[in-house]
């Protein structure tokens, strides 16, 4: 009579939220452009209700080498291939990757590693690519699994646990399993279980020969299938273990599909499986079988999965870390030595909200600027527009707004996380008379400039002409603040910084002398 082949029910992956939140991270902040492999965890779960999948979690703990595995679940071992573009994940060699991982499966169980850690034959691989700037994500997992030349077979009808065992020995094994896995820092998900009456022992599989003679021994492994008759996809690589190492017969083994459900919240195994299976001998194989293990995607078949993240993200926060992306692609590729983080702190005082100031605010945006504001004492004019990208025509009507707070406006309307303010001053200018009835204004007007170069780190002079750079020239300079002059002539320009500066790495700043503005140039 022809032998009923064993099936396996593969792993489904489950990701959290939170995984992507944490990869999002460390591809901005740790991994920058390279492409390495990186060590994760997972985990899967043998006591899901019936109707469950065979489910395999990811979460955000992945990460973390030393993060605890949840209470009674067993943890996998993975691997993280992200790479920079989706076309280096669409061509990725997968087959190659696949041919990888079972080598270190196959080594593990040859060398005879995988008997004292099992561990190491439940592990996954996880190719992602991730659209920081979307929020979009493409992933595929991989689980490793070793494939003999021959079909496993059933060379019994599987039982379940309840007709071998009965409820007080049944009892004895919980105790005997329970004690087993306390003696472990973590769930083991693989075990040797002798079955004989009264007499309940579980053992390390390092251990299995011990038993060779004892006809009640059974392979076991904690099963995450609820699908009966059907065991889950962790038996595939414990078999070729066993087939490698196993010095009894193996047209006989017994395997124990351990699932450890609660009904009523009372724990309950007596739905386990019980096969007794003929597995082909691989004593002799020289070289690594072949592996399987590419997941299928929802429409069941070998290809990526997609998940879009970005409806679930604060609008602001997206348009932050996608500001923050160009920036982080322009230090690894160029700069590696430009400090982001020093910039976004930097706080710039723009003098002048015209032409060179609508540029120069824009501009400090694009380069992570979080904090700036514009001081004008003009309003928007019909020709201010075409020349003063952060003004439209709306801005003109009616007298026109006033230009530094239209500025600040736009800035937010184009990038919701700028911090900008806009402030209608009045700069004193030498050479200009002043009222008796304005001097208080004046003196006011002064005041909140000495206040404003105090509380910002840079300070722009985007001003029409040089005598409205001379007061705030004096002020940054007496504070040691760092002043950067621009000038926009019909064919000529000029870009000036003076204030403070280092001269050595680590020295004292030391105020550089006060440069007059250029004449002639406005």
């Amino acid at each position: 009579m022809e032998r009923k082949q064993l099936q396996f029910v593969a792993f489904n992956s489950f990701l959290d939220s939170g995984f992507w939140h944490k990869l999002s991270e460390n591809k901005l902040d740790v991994y920058g452009l390279d492409e390495s492999q990186k060590e994760i965890k997972g985990f899967y779960f043998n006591g899901d209700p019936v109707g469950m999948p065979c489910r395999m979690n990811v979460e955000f703990s992945a990460f973390d080498q030393d993060a605890k595995t949840p209470q009674r679940c067993l943890p996998m071992l993975g691997e993280l291939h992200n790479t920079n573009t989706v076309d280096k994940f669409k061509e990725c060699d997968k087959k190659e990757m696949i041919s990888e991982a079972g080598k270190k499966i196959w080594d593990s169980v040859v060398s005879g590693k995988a008997l004292d850690t099992p561990e190491l034959l439940a592990t996954f691989l996880l190719l992602t690519f991730a659209d920081l700037k979307k929020y979009h994500y493409y992933y595929w997992f991989c689980f490793p699994c070793l494939c003999p030349s021959t079909d496993i077979t059933f060379d019994q009808e599987p039982k379940k646990l309840k007709d071998r065992l009965t409820a007080e020995e049944m009892e004895q094994f919980l105790q005997a399993y329970d004690t087993f896995q306390d003696a472990h820092p973590t769930y083991q998900g693989f075990f040797v279980a002798v079955l004989s009456k009264g007499n309940i022992v579980i053992e390390d599989v390092k251990h299995m020969n011990k038993f060779e003679n004892t006809q009640e021994v059974y392979f076991g492994f904690c099963d995450p299938s609820n699908i009966e008759d059907y065991p889950g996809w962790p038996l595939r690589n414990f078999l070729m273990l066993i087939s490698y190492h196993w010095k009894g017969d193996l047209r006989g083994v017994n395997v124990l599909c351990l699932r450890d459900r609660s009904r009523d919240g009372t724990r309950d195994i007596s739905h386990s499986l019980l096969l007794s299976l003929c597995v082909p001998d691989i004593k002799n194989v020289l070289e690594c079988p072949k592996c399987v293990g590419w997941e299928k995607n929802e429409k069941q078949k070998l290809a990526p999965r997609f998940v879009n993240l970005s409806a679930s993200m604060d609008p602001t926060r997206l348009a932050a870390s996608a500001v923050d992306l160009n920036l982080k692609l322009m230090r690894w590729r160029l700069l590696p030595e430009l400090d982001l983080d020093l910039i976004s702190r930097t706080k710039c005082l723009l003098l002048g909200a015209g032409t060179l100031g609508c540029n120069v605010a824009k501009c400090l945006m694009g380069w992570g600027v979080r904090t700036i504001t514009l001081v004008d004492n003009g309003r928007v004019s019909y020709s201010n527009p075409v020349r003063q990208p952060l003004f439209q025509f709306e801005d003109c009507v009616k007298g026109g707004k006033p230009k530094a707070e239209a500025a600040a406006e736009a800035m937010k309307k184009i990038f919701p996380g700028v911090n900008a303010k806009g402030l209608s001053l009045s700069i004193p200018m030498p050479g200009h008379a002043v009222p008796e009835s304005a001097i208080e204004g004046v003196k006011k007007d002064v005041e909140t400039l000495q206040d404003l170069v105090n509380s910002h780190d840079a300070v722009f002079l985007l001003l029409d002409t040089r005598e409205s750079r001379w007061l705030p020239t004096l002020m940054a300079a007496e504070k040691q603040k760092i002043v950067i002059c621009s000038a926009l002539g019909f064919d000529t320009y000029l870009v000036m910084r003076h204030g403070v500066r280092s001269d050595t790495e680590g020295a004292d700043l030391a105020p550089c002398p006060v440069t007059a503005p250029s004449p002639g140039i406005s």
